[in-house]
């Protein structure tokens, strides 16, 4: 993985569960990593859900290799949340590929 390809910062983060005073659940975002990566859009599509036209892109982005990365984070990307669909190794842990989809 070439460092030159690697020109948009993204941030990563992690759900974690906390609970209120009340005892409720509460679902909160933490960072878990500020990475450089490569990003490709991979195109997109519109549809009709609830009576209100929604946006979706997918998006994948290469970034050199983090432990521990599942479909259960997310990527953070100029304010648009992206949920994370696969998490595909590239190579011998050189690298990771993030397949997601951002509702726009």
């Amino acid at each position: 993985m070439r460092a030159g390809d690697l020109d948009r910062r993204i941030t990563i983060e992690r759900a974690t569960i906390e609970y209120s005073g009340s005892g409720e659940p509460i679902e909160t975002w933490n960072e878990l990593a500020t990475v450089w990566a490569k990003v490709d859009q991979q195109g997109g599509r519109e549809f009709f859900a609830t009576a209100q036209e929604v946006s979706e892109r997918k998006v994948v982005f290469r970034i050199r290799w983090i432990e521990g990365l599942t479909v259960l984070d997310r990527v953070m990307l100029d304010g648009a949340e992206h949920d994370i669909h696969e998490v595909r190794r590239l190579g011998r842990k050189e690298g990771v590929e993030l397949h997601t989809t951002a509702a726009l």
